[in-house]
């Protein structure tokens, strides 16, 4: 007889714990297994247009010819099961957990078999209770088809099957499509942004893991709260979601919150894989979502840095979120905390401008938001970083007006709020742009009390590792500084961690390393003028003068005011001997001395 064989979509289900459910009440589980069927999966299969395979006794084999409504099918069943279990004592729920592939399979009767079938089986159990995991064929069909997103389950070795597999899954509760029309909340948001962090999902197999993601749960929530911009929610509301079938609009709104962070973990021999997203719970659109690997040495270790990695990665993604919406709002109806978000944004667009405008439309609405609201905290941050940018880009009329201002800002938003961390870490870089040398390590000591606050801010740690440089702990700069841009590789200001690597490379005298940073900077920000003076000085220290002459002529036509600034204190070193050392750099690369004078120096 000739061997049939067929394209499918195959779905693989299961009763997760179905031994569990028959050790505690046998007659329960089978009558309520039976309902199930026969009032929910029956019906979904008949209308989605497939076939039942077979069964075992908690298991289902299915077929489809479509794999989107194979997919609808599976979804329109967990979604009505977690329905269903609402009133049900969790340890007596029936949870499907369900496995999809496309594939080849060879048909023999009314059964099939294959790699097609074996692959969706493999997928079954792997999937969360309540949960769906498909494979990336399935994905590759019906991503562009339904209004419903996965989350990226990385590369998995399944069991018997020759070669690794791409899996998506959809975790419980996501059932419900993730665009769905905005509904009303039930407790007001508050006026800051807001933030509930889900339980993490061990999809790793092993319930002896689920220590490991709790505590990365845990640990996430206590690193967010230090974040004094936000409102979090706290663990005990968090957790009592732990395991539950959820729509993420829902819990917006049994929360009060506009952003939830959720995930899942997965855990092998050799890899640990984190992966997380962050839903906003009004319009239910994923604002960011990201993947962690990290090979599991030391686990607390491990924690400990996927904790740092997830909240350094979000917490400026909600605060621009939250800018970008007051920007879109008319002014007539902005609450004094938006005034100040805009103030905020403005302030900080003004680091790469070259005209003051920008700082001084920040300054003004900050002040519009103090004259409604004078104990708002963020317009007083939006004035000391006005001041500071423009400070530190050679854009003041009158310095000492603009540093009297900024540093009374700076001492107010510390009276008003002690334990938040940006406070100190702006008092702290206005000593440092004041240039008053004898007073850096008075800004360092607040430096590290805004690190202590919150040691996963990474424009403190830049801050802090400047200072460090600035002083003469080189080593600690390049270690901070190489901290910055592993908690955040992506971010949008990595130009500032590279140049603070440089200025630190400079001061250690490891000029070759410190080229390679300054043009990692430049490349980046081409328009850096700092970046400028770290590349020229390091090119004159590894013995390039004539490059770096080249380097010098193209970053005054840059940035003309600064360099001329910079040609009589090339960098804010404290240390007399790093100072000199800079400011002679600097006057070779400009033809002021000769290149032998730094032969001493190097």
């Amino acid at each position: 007889m000739t061997e049939q064989r067929r394209l499918a979509a195959i779905v693989s289900a299961d009763v997760a714990g179905y031994s569990r459910l028959m050790g505690r009440d046998e007659s329960g589980t089978l009558a309520a297994l039976k309902a199930v069927r026969q009032e929910v999966v029956e019906p979904a299969i008949t209308r989605h247009g497939g076939r039942i395979v077979k069964t075992t006794g908690d298991g289902l084999l299915l077929e489809f010819q479509s794999v989107v409504n194979a997919v609808r099918c599976a979804i329109e069943v967990q979604t009505a099961i977690a329905d269903r279990s609402g009133g049900i004592a969790e340890d007596r729920r029936i949870n499907f957990r369900v496995g999809i592939n496309l594939g080849d399979i060879i048909v023999d009767g009314d059964d099939i078999f294959g790699d097609g079938v074996n692959v969706a089986a493999r997928l079954q159990e792997i999937a969360p209770p309540g949960g769906i995991c498909i494979s990336s064929r399935v994905h590759d069909d019906v991503r562009d088809r339904l209004d419903t997103e996965f989350d990226d389950g990385g590369t998995q070795s399944l069991k018997n099957i020759a070669r690794p597999v791409q899996v998506w899954l959809l975790r419980p509760g996501r059932a419900i499509p993730l665009k769905a029309a905005p509904a009303p909340t039930t407790l007001t948001l508050p006026d800051k942004p807001s933030i509930a962090v889900l339980p993490f999902l061990n999809m790793s197999g092993d319930p002896e893991q689920e220590y490991f993601t709790d505590g990365v749960t845990e640990d996430i929530i206590t690193e967010l709260s230090r974040f004094h911009s936000l409102f979090v929610i706290a663990r005990n509301s968090s957790f009592s979601y732990k395991g539950k079938s959820l729509n993420i609009q829902q819990v917006g709104r049994d929360l009060g919150v506009r952003y939830l962070l959720d995930g899942s973990m997965r855990k092998s021999s050799n890899r640990i894989r984190v992966t997380g997203q962050l839903v906003d719970t009004l319009t239910g659109n994923q604002i960011w979502s990201e993947r962690y690997d990290r090979v599991p040495e030391d686990v607390f270790a491990v924690q400990e840095e996927l904790t740092q990695a997830v909240v350094a990665a979000i917490a400026p993604q909600i605060e621009l979120t939250e800018q970008l919406r007051a920007a879109r709002k008319r002014p007539e109806n902005l609450s004094a905390y938006e005034i100040a978000l805009r103030a905020y944004a403005h302030a900080a667009e003004g680091r790469d401008k070259t005209d003051r405008g920008i700082a001084d439309l920040a300054i003004r609405e900050a002040k519009e938001a103090l004259a409604i609201d004078p104990s708002s905290v963020p317009a007083l941050h939006a004035i000391c970083i006005a001041h500071s940018n423009a400070l530190h880009g050679q854009l003041v009329v009158d310095r000492e007006h603009a540093l009297r201002e900024a540093a009374s800002a700076a001492a107010r938003a510390i009276e008003l709020d002690g334990a938040n961390a940006l406070s100190y870490a702006q008092r702290g870089i206005i000593v440092l742009l004041s240039g008053q040398l004898d007073r850096y390590p008075e800004a360092l000591m607040d430096a590290r009390r805004a690190h202590e606050l919150n040691p996963n801010d990474t424009f403190v740690l830049r801050l802090l590792g400047t200072l460090e440089a600035a002083v003469g702990q080189h080593e600690q700069a390049l270690e901070h500084g190489q901290q910055v841009l592993r908690l955040n590789p992506r971010q949008s200001r990595n130009h500032m961690a590279y140049n603070l690597m440089a200025y630190a490379s400079f001061g250690a005298k490891k000029y070759r390393e410190g080229v390679e940073w300054a043009s990692r900077a430049l490349n980046h920000m081409p328009s850096y003028a700092p970046a400028y003076i770290h590349y020229v000085v390091c090119l004159v220290g590894s013995g390039d003068v004539a490059k770096a002459r080249v380097a010098f002529d193209s970053g005054k036509a840059l940035a003309p005011e600064y360099f001329r600034s910079r040609l009589d204190s090339a960098s804010s070193y404290a240390r007399e001997e790093d100072s000199k050392r800079a400011t002679t750099f600097l006057r070779i690369s400009a033809g002021l001395e000769d290149p032998s004078a730094a032969e001493a120096l190097r």
